[in-house]
This record gives C-alpha cells, sequence and structure tokens, in this order.
C-alpha cells in the first residue's frame, strides 16, 4: 500500500512495511480502529457534497488515527523480532488463519480518505528504538567504567580525571654565592633537576653533577640521593636551608674500589656467624637484604643536652645504630639505640670544632627527619680520621637504601651503553689516513717506523718553539708572546682557582669527594711567580709547587726542578692527565665552580 504524501523515513520501516503487507490480505479497512466511527456523510471522487462540515470530518478522522497509532504500538511489542530486526515471518500465523478480528462495513477507510502521518521527528525516535532493541547483545569489556554496569555507555564522571601535577618553585645555590629558581614538577628527582641544571648551565653531564642539602644554621649538609623528591627534601627543611649544586665524584665511588672504603678492622658479620666479611663479597653482602654486615669501631659520642663528648665503641647494622655500655661487648644487654635509618638522613659536620667543640674536624650527624632547626635531637659523632668517617657513612646510605643505590648508580651507564657513538668521538676517514712525512731531504718520504715518527714530532714541536721564541726576539707582536699569553692562558680554565688559600683548597676538594686524582691549581702565596697543584690521593690532600724556570729565554714552568719544562700550564695539565711523572697518581678529575 502506497500513501501519498507519506516521508521516506517512514517507508524504509522494516516493521511497518512488513506489518503494511500482512494487514493488506484482510482489506484496506483492517487498518482502522474498531472503535472508528465513519461519518454519515462520506467523500468520494464522482460525488461531492457541499454541506459536508470538512472541520469536523479532519478533527475526527485525527483523534480516530491517534488511537490507531496506539494499538499499532502495543502490538508492535509482542511481535517476535529476528537479530537484524526483520519481522519472522515463521513466527507469524498464516495468511489464511489471521488474528486480527473482522470489521464492519462501516468502519473500513476508503482509498480516497486522507491519513494522518507522523511527525518525522516521531518517526526517526522509533525507528531507532526498533535498531537498539533489534542489536544482539555485547559483553561490556570495561563494565568499571560504566554507570549502572550493564550499561555499553560510558558514565561522565566514570572516567579518571587526569589532574594537572602541582608546581613548585625551588631556589638553587652554586659555589660562587649565584643562585637560579627553578620550577619544577612535584615528582621531579635530584637526578632530574641535576640535569637540568647542568642543561641550562651549559656543562659537562658526566653523571657526578648533585644536589646538596645545606643547613648554615647546624653546620650540616649531605647530598641527595638521585631517586629523593625534590618536593619531599623541601618539606623538611628550615627557612635558612638551602640547596647546592655541585660536584661530587665520590658520591658512587665506594662501587668502583670498595676496598679503599671499608677498612678491614671495621667491617664484621654479626655475633651469630663468628666471622669476617671476605672483601670480595663486600659489597653484595651490603645489597643483600638477608645478610647482616656491620659496621664497628670507637667513635666521639656528643651527649644530647652537654657539651662534652665521650668515646664508645659503636656498631651499625640494618636496624640502626648502637652503643655499648660494656666496653667492646655486643651482647643484646650491653647494646643501647641511638639512631634508626628508616627515618633519619646521615650529614656531614662542617666546621665541628667551631660549632660543637668536636674533637677532630672529621665530624658527622645522624639527623631525624622531622627535626628542622633543633639540635637537641642530633645525633653528633667523631671519628678519628677521614677514612674512619667516610666508612661509617657510605654504610650508613647502603643499609638504607641497598639496591636502590646500586641501580642509581648503574641507569647512567646504561645510558651511555646505549648511546656508544655519543660517547666517544669518531674518527673521520682522513685522521685514519694521516701518515708521518719526512720533507728532510730532496724528496719527502713516509716515516713507517712508530718510534721514529714520535721522535720526529717532537722534534717539530721543538722547532716551533724556537722559531716563535725567535720572532719575540725580533719585535714580532704575535699574539703568541710568552710574556703576555703563556702566563694568563691558564686563567680561562675550569681547573684554575685564582688566589685561594690553602685551607679554602681543602674545603673544595673534601666538597667534591675524596677521590684519587682529584685536582685544582691555585696562585701559591708563597711565591707570587709560582702556581701550586692541589692533588687527592687515598683520601690524602697534597700540594705541589709549579715553579717558572727560563731556557734560551723562553719561560717554562716545571714540578720536577727543571726536568719536565711546559710553556704554559694547560700543557702541563695535559700531560699530567696522561702520566702519573712525579705525583703519586694522575689528573683525574677537577674541582669546578659553575656560576648559575
Amino acid at each position: 500500500m502506497a500513501l501519498a504524501g507519506c516521508p521516506d523515513s517512514f517507508l524504509h520501516l522494516p516493521y511497518r512495511i512488513d506489518n503494511v503487507d500482512q494487514t493488506s490480505a484482510h482489506g484496506r479497512r483492517d487498518l482502522v480502529e474498531p472503535g472508528f466511527q465513519e461519518p454519515s456523510n462520506r467523500i468520494s471522487l464522482n460525488h461531492q457534497d457541499d454541506d459536508v462540515d470538512l472541520e469536523a470530518l479532519v478533527n475526527d478522522m485525527n483523534s480516530s488515527f491517534e488511537s490507531l497509532y496506539s494499538t499499532c504500538s502495543m502490538q508492535s511489542e509482542t511481535t517476535p523480532l529476528l537479530q537484524n530486526g526483520q519481522l519472522n515471518r515463521s513466527q507469524l500465523p498464516a495468511s489464511g488463519s489471521s488474528t486480527l478480528q473482522p470489521m464492519s462495513p462501516r468502519q473500513k477507510v476508503q482509498r480516497s480518505q486522507p491519513v494522518r502521518i507522523m511527525a518525522v521527528r516521531r518517526l526517526q525516535e522509533e525507528e531507532q528504538q526498533f535498531r537498539t532493541s533489534s542489536l544482539p547483545a555485547i559483553p561490556n569489556p570495561f563494565p568499571e567504567l560504566c554507570s549502572p554496569a550493564s550499561s555499553p555507555v560510558l558514565a561522565p564522571g566514570s572516567l579518571p580525571q587526569s589532574q594537572p601535577a602541582s608546581k613548585h618553585d625551588v631556589k638553587v645555590f652554586s659555589e660562587d654565592g649565584t643562585s637560579k629558581v627553578v620550577e619544577i614538577l612535584a615528582d621531579m628527582t635530584a637526578r632530574d633537576l641535576c640535569q637540568l641544571l647542568v642543561y641550562k648551565s651549559h656543562c659537562v653531564d658526566d653523571n657526578s653533577w648533585t644536589l646538596v642539602e645545606h643547613h648554615p644554621h647546624l653546620g650540616l649538609e649531605r647530598c641527595l640521593e638521585d631517586h629523593e623528591l625534590i618536593v619531599q627534601v623541601e618539606s623538611t627543611m628550615g627557612s635558612e636551608s638551602k640547596f647546592l649544586f655541585r660536584k661530587n665524584y665520590a658520591k658512587y665511588e665506594f662501587f668502583k674500589n670498595p676496598m679503599n672504603f671499608f677498612p678491614e678492622q671495621m667491617v664484621a658479620w654479626c655475633q651469630q656467624t663468628n666471622g669476617s666479611i671476605p672483601q670480595s663479597q663486600l659489597l653484595q653482602n651490603f645489597l643483600n637484604s638477608s645478610s647482616c654486615p656491620e659496621i664497628q669501631g670507637f667513635l666521639h659520642v656528643k651527649e644530647l643536652g652537654r657539651k662534652s663528648w665521650k668515646k664508645l665503641f659503636m656498631c651499625l647494622r640494618r636496624s640502626g645504630l648502637y652503643c655499648s655500655t660494656k666496653g667492646t661487648s655486643k651482647e643484646p644487654r650491653h647494646l643501647q639505640l641511638l639512631a634508626d635509618l628508616e627515618d633519619s638522613n646521615i650529614f656531614s659536620l662542617i666546621a665541628g670544632k667551631k660549632l660543637y667543640n668536636a674533637p677532630a674536624e672529621y665530624g658527622f650527624c645522624i639527623k631525624p627527619n622531622r627535626v628542622r632547626n633543633e639540635t637537641k635531637e642530633l645525633r653528633l659523632l667523631c671519628a678519628e680520621d677521614e677514612q674512619s668517617r667516610t666508612c661509617w657513612m657510605t654504610a650508613f646510605r647502603l643499609l638504607k637504601y641497598g639496591m636502590l643505590l646500586y641501580q642509581n648508580y648503574r641507569i647512567p651507564q646504561q645510558r651511555k651503553a646505549m648511546l656508544p657513538h655519543f660517547s666517544t668521538p669518531v674518527r673521520s676517514v682522513s685522521e685514519n689516513s694521516l701518515v708521518a712525512m719526512d720533507f728532510s731531504g730532496q724528496i719527502g718520504r713516509v716515516i713507517e717506523n712508530p718510534a721514529e715518527a714520535q721522535s720526529a714530532a717532537l722534534e717539530e714541536g721543538h722547532a716551533w718553539r724556537k722559531r716563535s721564541t725567535r720572532m719575540n726576539i725580533l719585535g714580532s707582536q704575535s699574539p703568541l708572546h710568552p710574556s703576555t699569553l703563556s702566563t694568563v692562558i691558564h686563567r680561562t680554565q675550569h681547573w684554575f682557582h685564582g688566589r685561594i688559600s690553602r685551607e679554602e683548597s681543602h674545603r673544595i676538594i673534601k666538597q667534591q669527594g675524596l677521590v684519587d686524582g682529584l685536582f685544582l691549581l691555585r696562585d701559591s702565596q708563597s711565591n707570587p711567580k709560582a702556581f701550586v697543584l692541589t692533588l687527592c690521593h687515598h683520601q690524602k690532600i697534597k700540594h705541589f709547587q709549579i715553579l717558572p724556570c727560563e731556557d734560551d729565554g723562553q719561560i717554562f714552568f716545571s714540578l720536577d726542578d727543571g726536568n719536565t719544562k711546559f710553556s704554559d700550564l694547560i700543557q702541563l695539565v695535559e700531560f699530567y692527565q696522561l702520566n702519573k711523572g712525579v705525583l703519586p697518581c694522575k689528573l683525574k678529575h677537577h674541582c669546578i665552580r659553575v656560576a648559575l
């Protein structure tokens, strides 16, 4: 059956089409509701009555078709559907046995009678309802994200809202007193902040930069571990405390040379094992949480609330720091707990003699995290020498953090291994093809003997110096004049610290790590024309004087009374970085100060 003026959305409804097909077998009057009363004055194409009330007729037909639509809607709820939304004809009764009740002739609708068409919006809603109800049930793979649980549509507040990470401003100071305010996230670690400062300061990232927690009013400082969160550490600091950005070459040096950090007489098993720790398994026992290594020895302990110090036998275990109340006994009844490792950090003591009347300069402190500016709860300790203090402080870090320290040590090495082409410079093809040549004769020849090539290079270097000296004697104002360039060129280097005192050089060396080969150069206080090389070896600081000497009108510098001469301090440093010479070790690391 085709309806004139019917919208396309009504014709595309599968249920409506099938319903019309099924009812067409019963006649055109079957669509009319049983309660529909046909008007007495009919309208036909052949006969038209001018006295018919058209307005009343239209209103009566509209009300009748509204009731017809409600009846069809109730029938659609009981009509069987397939999974694709089509009518299941097999479940309908045969065309000969219709379930529709026959209607009287007065209830039939003529073809020419106007039919009310539903609004387009209402038809679209009905179509969407039939399509949704006919789809197969698909289980929801994420029921926890929906509300209710069976609904396939996500609720507005079901997804976790990503809150922006809070930002904080941190002020960091350098060794020369300059500072920089850096905006960081709440989850930024000490390693991340150091890398950011290295990038902003245009420094060389050799994984030795560290962030220092400095308390000037307490005379304490410590290097932050790489995994520590800056915001958490700052929350435990007082108003006068600050962060320092400096080098520390000894931060993970104990992983490379454990023998230098743990003297044999200070490391032992717990009392139950009655044995000593083999040096080859020293670090493994510290990193293994099931083992029980301990550090033991005598320390000077400052009594709480007093100015006096007392020498006691101490032992450091995973459970804490203990002192013996009876000699060197380690029986449980004679051990008294002094400090816990979990809620405390270990600090180096600065100017311990001046602030706390310490018996020596090798003091350290165990500070609880809850303490900010008070000195009453600080556990002040003092060792006999630098090696003992380093052993106690390193063991404290290992027993507290364990494998976390080793992971911090391995992360930069793993990154370096992943980028081998950035770690070492690659020589070009032209450099690999260079050979030594001898042009002393009429025809040049290639020098194949390596010893001869090296001697030729040295001879050429000395000849260049003689030529430059001869030109300067003749009055040439060359920029390479020995009286100008060679005497000031070293001041552009990071390892030269100018006119600092002997005590200041000691302080800088200690702050940047007492490792073998750590050095700096400074002006001599006793001889204004000389310089001093300050070098660390076996955790001891030594000084070597660099004296000027004159040879053939040229000024040279020497460490060994003129046996080995250098035209400037840069050549001297480069030589002793490759050769030990008269020094106890090669120059390996230089102390540096960076302005932020």
